[in-house]
Formats: C-alpha cells, structure tokens, sequence
C-alpha cells in the first residue's frame, strides 16, 4: 500500500504547522543556529514498528538537509532499546521534526502492535483480521497501512471502492419492500460493474437470499457464536462471511473457531494504544 498522496502531505503539512507555527522559540533561544547533532529514535518497548518511511518524510519538509538512516523496516517485531532510525543534521531542525515524527510512528506502530495480536490468535484457523472506516479523520491510509503491517487486511478504503450495504440502507429500501435485502442487492448487482459487494444482516436466516442474489461476502452483525455457526451452515461455503461487532482479544478465538471467513474490528485502529518510542541525542550532541 503506498501510503504518500496528497492527503498525506496535507495531515504531515498540517501537524508540522499546528507543532511549530511561527517557530520553536525555546530550541532558537537556546540553540545557535549552525549547530548540527545526531539523534535516534530509541523504542522503550517492545513493539511491532510501522511508519518509519514518514521520518524522512517529515524531517525533508522541515529541512531538506536532514539525513535520516532506517536501522529497522516496518513489521520488524522490536525489542526496547533498539535503536528505529539515527537522525543528523541541524539541532533546530531535528527538534522540530522530533515530537510530530514520533507522533506518527508511535501511534502506527499502536495499531501494528495491537493487529499482529489478533492476527497470532486467530492464525490456527486461518481467518482473516480486517479493519474498518473506523478511523481518525485524516490518518485513514496511514491506519490501514499500520493494519496491514500487523498482518491484517485492508477492508474497503472509502465509500468509493466497495459496495457495502448496511443497516440504514436496508431501513430504507424496507420503505419500498419488506424483502429489502434481495432489493437491494439487486440493485448493487445491476449497477455494479467491477465493485466488489457486500451486505450487512443480523439475522443468519438471511444468508440464503444474500446469496442468492449474487452478493460476494455477508457480514455477520454483532450475532452470538451460535447464529454464525448457523449462517456457516447456510451458506455452505457459497459465499464469504465475515463476523463483525463486538471483537475483543477476550473473544477472537471463539468466533474464529465458528469457522468464518474473516473478521472485522473497528477496534484496530480507533482504540489502538500508542507505543513508547523517545528521540535522543548522542553522546557530544
């Protein structure tokens, strides 16, 4: 996944901006202003690392003399007091970058932690961990990107790529028909072209009409372990089913044991802890 676009040089362009503003008087006051160092990013525990290509993104934008040198690579499981990245280049530059480049990889490297955890917990069963649109305005192809370090798999991007019909959908085609799943199905197949779609139902009895009308995965809404195994035997492995709502480490086994297809959790990167990564400088700098 490349995670470099526009909306990426827009949020590292916004949090330098909402960082810096007219400049860092504390480092200016203190600091002459041809003083050069050279720092690390030092990781105060264990972690699996992900963003580390935004340091040199970053610095680049704040000083295009920074030099920045990757020890590690995204997805390397890291052990506390290994050194990420060595930095070097001008002392006021190398403070400013600092605390928003370490905002950006500690929180990646939250939710690549938190997903690897998951993705070891379901890996006997073979069911995929999936994220979803649940996240922070602005960050969503960084969060996914981190999901996908983690070993977890990208659900659709935005309202553009994947039809998804959910539950307010259905609600409103139930204005036209009582069978609002097959209506609208039917719709999404009609006009779909190269779309990939899904339906969201909470009732395992629905499975056959999804897959029916030519839907390519359901999504099991918040069900007990129970009406999963019952939609399973439905579908008679027709059609990919995907369980959703309710997914914590306590209870990502259970469901993976029903036998589903895939797992989605919002959790992944809306309550995903940053990690402790701290920059320091060297010995004489």
């Amino acid at each position: 996944m490349n995670i470099f676009n526009k909306y990426t040089e827009k949020l590292v362009k916004l949090a330098l901006g909402e960082d810096i503003g007219k400049g860092d008087i504390t480092t200016e006051a203190l600091l002459i202003e041809t003083q050069s160092g050279k720092a690390d990013f030092i990781a105060n525990e264990d972690f699996i690392v992900a963003g580390l290509e935004l340091v040199d993104y970053l610095f680049k934008m704040v000083d295009p003399l920074v030099i920045t040198h990757k020890k590690v690579k995204d997805g390397h499981r890291i052990r506390k007091g290994s050194i990420l990245v060595a930095i070097e280049g001008n002392v006021r530059s190398l403070m400013k970058g600092e605390r928003v480049a370490l905002n950006f990889i500690s929180r990646l490297s939250g939710i690549a932690t938190l997903t690897s955890q998951y993705v070891e917990a379901v890996k006997p069963y073979g069911t995929k961990i999936m994220d979803t649109r649940k996240t922070t305005p602005g960050w969503r192809i960084l969060e996914k990107y981190a999901v996908t370090v983690g070993g977890g798999k990208s659900h659709r991007m935005g309202l553009y790529d994947q039809i998804l019909i959910k539950d307010n959908h259905l609600k409103l085609c139930a204005r036209e028909t009582r069978n609002s799943v097959k209506i609208a199905i039917d719709r999404a197949v009609r006009r779909k072209g190269k779309y990939f779609v899904e339906v969201e139902i909470d009732d395992p009895e629905l499975v056959t009409i999804a897959k029916g009308s030519g839907a390519d995965r359901v999504m099991l809404d918040n069900m007990t372990t129970d009406q999963m195994r019952r939609a399973i035997e439905l579908a008679g492995g027709e059609i990919e089913l995907e369980a959703s709502g309710g997914v914590s480490l306590d209870n990502v086994v259970e469901i993976a044991k029903t036998g589903v297809d895939a797992i989605s959790i919002g959790g992944l990167t809306h309550s995903a802890e940053s990690v402790d990564i701290s920059m320091e400088f060297r010995n004489g700098y």
